[in-house]
């Protein structure tokens, strides 16, 4: 039991040494960590700092005899802690990144990442359950043959470690290089043509989260139309696949996407958008695929921002874009573990990160008068959607879309979300613009700001609970996705 207790001690050293050495390599990584587990802003940089400096108090505690006990009980409260946060994230149908051992290695919060804690708070659990009094053999007073044993074995077991290490790196690095060369003959030949890539835009350009995902009808590999609405029918959130028969990278992934529809099938509904005739897609996929849908040419794809093969983007079962388009097969599968970490109780859940994410955020308090001196509160935005926008007679984006902004603040129905408009300027300018809606005076956009502004003209929606319920869109275009219209 004395040695036994011994190596619980040198494990959890390592354990914890290698997450606050980890961290500390990385502090912008592990200051982005705390922002998504709910760390103020104003807070997150010096907990990056500080959370790594107790890990590592907490590893140099457990060496010692007279100090074990101690920092076995650190061990354990901090790893209660862990556990907490990543249940409750979980709950939220989040998977933020854990950031655990910093640059050594990091993952999505998922049920592996858990498991790995609570057996982690197990031996901090056995440790601190023997007692203050019994805490193992003292590193100190062991006999020569003992010392030598025990850190012979530990050696060997560094070592493996460090060799199955260095070959997943090795790996990783082999499945990179293959990746690029298949992306590099994607882009010189797709089915055996030269293909010119200037209509590909910029990869990062997206729907924002919270939009209304596109409509449309689309024939299946038999021939069938399928419209959007058929597939939202099924109650399920939907993993789009955007694929071609050309795309070397989408075949490398088949396998990995079968083993996905086997773990997430009961609670996603997987959907494929390709193009070409029934028959390449047969020849390249199989009919082993699902929802395989044709488009002409790149058309729906287009709609979704989804430009590039292979591309997946998660969208709820109420038809709202819950993901930004995952490009690539390494942020396919990282986005494919987040939607692993959901809980599926849940009908609508965000894969939402970053410092602008302000989704599921209430609405700060506010008390502005609008151009027509009557008082604005934050209880406007209570009891009706509303989607507010943020504009500026001096943008010239904003004044292009001027127009159909005042058609539709007149014709809007019942059903369609309240209009309020943030900007800044003079009163008797913004009186000509003729709303009906209220525009609020923000000067220097410090309550806009609070809510999620994002330039001019951007607008965010807020739910009839007051809660932020999308991502800053961006763009008129962006701005109209949110309620579903297409300019």
């Amino acid at each position: 039991m004395e040695v036994i207790l011994l190596l619980v001690r040198i494990f959890l050293f390592g354990v914890f040494a290698l997450a606050g050495i980890g961290k500390l390599l990385d502090p912008e990584g592990a200051e982005r960590a705390a922002r998504e587990f709910g760390v103020p802003n104003d807070l997150a940089k010096p907990f990056a700092y500080l959370l790594p400096a107790v890990e590592l108090l907490v590893a140099l505690l457990l060496l010692p005899a007279t100090t074990a006990w101690f920092g076995a009980l650190g061990a354990l409260l901090l790893l209660a802690v862990f556990i907490g946060g990543m249940i409750w994230q979980m709950a939220q149908g989040n998977a933020p990144d854990c950031h655990c051992f910093g640059a050594i290695h990091s993952e999505p919060v998922s049920t592996k990442s858990l498991i790995r804690n609570v057996v982690f708070a197990l031996l901090a659990l056995f440790a601190v359950g023997q007692g203050y009094g019994r805490p193992g053999l003292s590193l100190v007073g062991l006999d020569d043959q003992t010392t030598v044993q025990l850190f012979l074995g530990l050696a060997i077991i560094g070592l493996l470690g460090a060799v199955v290490f260095y070959l997943k790196k090795i790996s990783e690095q082999q499945s990179q290089i293959m990746r690029r060369i298949e992306v590099l003959e994607i882009v010189m030949h797709e089915d055996g043509r030269e293909v010119k890539r200037e209509e590909a835009g910029n990869i990062t350009d997206s729907l924002p989260i919270g939009a209304v995902a596109p409509d449309f009808e689309l024939p299946g590999l038999d021939g069938r139309i399928v419209a959007f609405e058929h597939l939202l029918a099924r109650a399920k959130p939907l993993l789009f696949f955007y694929v071609s028969p050309g795309c070397l990278p989408c075949q490398s992934l088949l396998p990995e996407i079968e083993e996905w529809r086997r773990d997430l099938g009961e609670n996603v509904e997987f959907v494929f958008l390709s193009s070409g005739t029934s028959e390449a897609n047969r020849e390249k996929f199989g009919d082993g695929l699902p929802n395989v849908l044709l488009q002409e040419d790149k058309e729906i794809a287009a709609l979704f921002h989804a430009r590039w093969t292979p591309t997946a983007i998660f969208v709820n079962a109420d038809g709202v874009v819950a993901s930004h388009p995952a490009v690539g097969d390494v942020a396919i599968r990282d986005l494919v573990a987040k939607v692993k970490a959901i809980d599926f109780t849940r009908r609508t859940v965000f894969i939402a990160n970053g410092e602008q994410v302000k989704i599921g955020q209430e609405v700060p308090e506010f008390a502005l008068k609008d151009v027509h001196g009557r008082e604005i509160t934050a209880d406007f935005l209570k009891g009706r959607k509303t989607l507010v926008t943020f504009w500026s007679t001096t943008c010239p984006h904003c004044l292009n879309m001027i127009r159909d902004l005042q058609e539709w603040d007149r014709q809007k129905g019942m059903d369609e979300p309240n209009l309020l408009v943030f900007s800044d300027g003079d009163v008797e300018e913004h009186r000509e613009i003729g709303l009906q809606s209220p525009i609020v005076l923000d000067k220097g956009y410090r309550t806009a700001e609070k809510l999620g502004m994002f330039g001019t003209p951007s607008a965010v929606l807020i739910n009839e609970n007051g809660k932020i319920i999308s991502e800053t869109a961006v763009g008129a275009a962006n701005i109209w996705s949110l309620i579903g219209k297409r300019k």
